[in-house]
């Protein structure tokens, strides 16, 4: 039987760390939608109460990613170059999540797989941080034109 024991080298737990920032920064992404679909409601001009937006803000932090990216699209004017990475990160952090090793298992136990599988999360990882910069950006200009700070919201 093939030993399926990964080394216990630098590059091994680089590359475990490349796929947890991955993962990192897809959360920080859904947060930031969470923050744009709360703030584009209260946009709207109806002031619920301090609970009701606790409420509605814990419901959308439950929600995938494609549950609020699906959402956001009805309620912010994203260009279509943005709704475009937007369903590409989507994509690509269900695969990360739920397929990525699977499929490159053997590419784990060779130096060259491994730095081609850090490269591969490093790209990811990129994109998608580039991405949720951009959408804090959105969520504090929308702070701004509703005249509240970031502070009340959290």
């Amino acid at each position: 039987m093939k030993d399926t024991q990964l080394p216990e080298s630098e590059q091994s737990k680089e590359l475990f760390a490349y796929f947890g920032l991955a993962v990192y920064y897809c959360q920080a992404l859904e947060q930031q939608l969470t923050n744009l679909l709360l703030l584009t409601k209260l946009s709207q001009g109806k002031m619920p109460t301090d609970a009701e937006i606790a409420e509605l803000y814990q419901r959308k932090l439950s929600n995938s990613l494609g549950q609020l990216i699906k959402e956001i699209q009805h309620h912010f004017p994203f260009s279509e170059e943005e709704t475009s990475q937007l369903q590409a990160v989507w994509k690509e952090r269900n695969h990360i999540v739920h397929d990525y090793f699977k499929e490159r298992i053997q590419e784990t136990f060779t130096p060259a797989g491994r730095a081609h599988m850090i490269r591969e999360l490093k790209r990811f990882k990129n994109k998608a941080s580039r991405l949720e910069i951009k959408l804090q950006g959105y969520c504090t200009e929308m702070y701004s034109k509703l005249g509240l700070e970031e502070e009340q919201m959290q």
